[in-house]
């Protein structure tokens, strides 16, 4: 069936919004800031939150500190520490979206298939046979919401999972546990599991750079200053801002910032890994920043345990009862885990997007995806990616992107009333900038090995190449000389 806009509010665009994330509700709420109610989230999930709804492995926490990853527009005085763990971050989604009135737009259980544009709007269709029309088109489904299970020969006889789609019901405690993968969600379950169950296996292909993650819980005190002088969190927040500015500086280059940055994980090595051995297995072999720089204090340590092993030899098979490496050695388990991450470069996976002349997004990118300021794309009127190619950051939060796209969006949505004819971007304009892109990205360090950031014909499609300051200057003003005249 076809659903009638949610207001009726006269000169109004129809908005579809598809994913109920920091990103969709970034988007809603500044739709809604403006004065746009005629908003609708689609949700494939039975409740919001992305990746922190689907992320509930042990030990699963955000790794940039929470007075910069949280909204600049909602503020948390009530954090119970810097790095908060998901059931944390993922109530004060919720709590945000509730208090902007975003979850009234919300329709769960909706899943979009596909999305046509019909010459004047976009018609959206649903798993479940529903249809929306909308003037304007909003995918913020996100870069690591597919994950990825590596191909390996053979079967395992027990329970497996990845760590995307962890459930409470897997034995964990007493358990003899193999976790593939040293990246991002590795480093956070390792330590978590380690001591509950009998032995963790480790399997790693490269050891990754790691930095020191100064966690502290915040108390009573701090909750009540920030409650009556909300004002004060700002400080906080520019001091976060500061060290990742730093940080970022170290990844894109800068000589001064990377040798201070590779010190400090050096240092780290050698206090938290006494073993001259483990820490030679631990040391990485790829340049800095060339994959995902990891923040942890346990990570280190846990290796470190008598119950907890690293195997760096290449897994041959699975068995039965376990993993078996190139050694020919087998390493029985009970559980096994793979956190070997997610399809980051096959963006709008599963979601079938014509254009003009019944053009999909999936052939405009048949090289890789690419989008004039990650957000519009040539042939494909009044279509705003939230989160979309080379938007990632490997430095400071990705809300900061976020933000800054949806008031772009709030501008275009402006615009495009005024004009009364759609907002195409030109093609020239987004080559031009795809251009630069790729120029200054195959002088990065992400160019230098293989990783999520790049596709399998080696384009970085998801990594911005600057700071994030520069990003907020370039998409502060919404061009309309970048679009196609009327």
């Amino acid at each position: 069936m076809s659903h009638d806009p949610l207001s009726t509010s006269a000169g109004r665009s129809r908005v579809v919004i598809i994913g109920a994330g920091f990103g969709g509700i970034a988007a809603a709420a500044a739709l809604l800031k403006a004065g746009y109610d005629d908003v609708v989230i689609l949700e494939r999930a039975e409740s919001i939150g992305g990746v922190w709804r689907d992320n509930t492995y042990p030990g699963c926490a955000c790794d940039v500190p929470a007075p910069l990853y949280s909204y600049s527009f909602a503020p948390n005085p009530a954090w119970s520490s810097r790095f908060p763990a998901h059931d944390e971050i993922l109530a004060y989604l919720r709590d945000v979206a509730s208090s902007l009135g975003v979850t009234a737009h919300v329709r769960l259980n909706t899943s979009v298939t596909a999305a046509t544009w019909t010459d004047s709007h976009w018609r959206v269709e649903t798993a479940n046979g529903d249809t929306y029309e909308a003037d304007v088109l909003i995918p913020a489904v996100g870069q690591l919401g597919t994950p990825v299970l590596p191909a390996i020969p053979g079967a395992f006889d027990g329970p497996a999972v990845h760590t995307a789609r962890w459930n409470n019901d897997l034995p964990v405690d007493g358990a003899r546990i193999a976790v593939i993968g040293t990246g991002a969600s590795a480093v956070q379950l390792v330590p978590a599991i380690a001591g509950r169950a009998a032995h963790v296996t480790v399997f790693q292909r490269t050891p990754p750079w790691t930095l020191p993650r100064p966690n502290r819980r915040y108390g009573a005190g701090r909750h009540l200053v920030y409650g009556r002088w909300p004002f004060l969190m700002a400080l906080p927040r520019a001091g976060v801002w500061a060290l990742t500015v730093v940080n970022g500086h170290a990844i894109t280059g800068g000589r001064l910032a990377g040798a201070f940055v590779r010190t400090v994980s050096r240092v780290q090595r050698r206090l938290q890994v006494r073993d001259a051995a483990l820490r030679d297995r631990v040391t990485p072999d790829e340049p800095m920043g060339c994959k995902r720089v990891l923040f942890t204090a346990d990570w280190l340590p846990a290796l470190s345990r008598p119950d907890v092993s690293l195997v760096t030899d290449k897994i041959l098979e699975l068995t039965t009862d376990g993993v078996r490496t190139t050694d020919g050695t087998v390493h029985p388990c009970d559980l096994l885990v793979y956190a070997t991450g997610f399809a980051a470069t096959d963006f709008l996976a599963g979601i079938r997007i014509s254009g003009r002349d019944g053009v999909t997004l999936a052939e405009e990118w048949r090289d890789g995806a690419y989008a004039h300021l990650g957000m519009t794309v040539p042939g494909f009127p009044n279509l705003f990616l939230v989160y979309g190619p080379n938007t990632n950051t490997g430095n400071t939060s990705v809300l900061y992107f976020l933000e800054h796209q949806a008031a772009y969006i709030v501008q275009a949505v402006r615009h495009l009333e005024d004009r009364k004819t759609p907002l195409t971007v030109c093609r020239k304009v987004a080559d031009a900038y795809d251009d630069e892109m790729q120029q200054r990205l195959s002088r990065s360090v992400w160019t230098s090995c293989q990783s999520w950031y790049r596709n399998t014909a080696g384009r970085v499609v998801t990594n911005w190449p600057g700071l994030a300051s520069e990003y907020r200057r370039r998409v502060a003003r919404m061009e309309p000389s970048d679009y196609e005249p009327t």
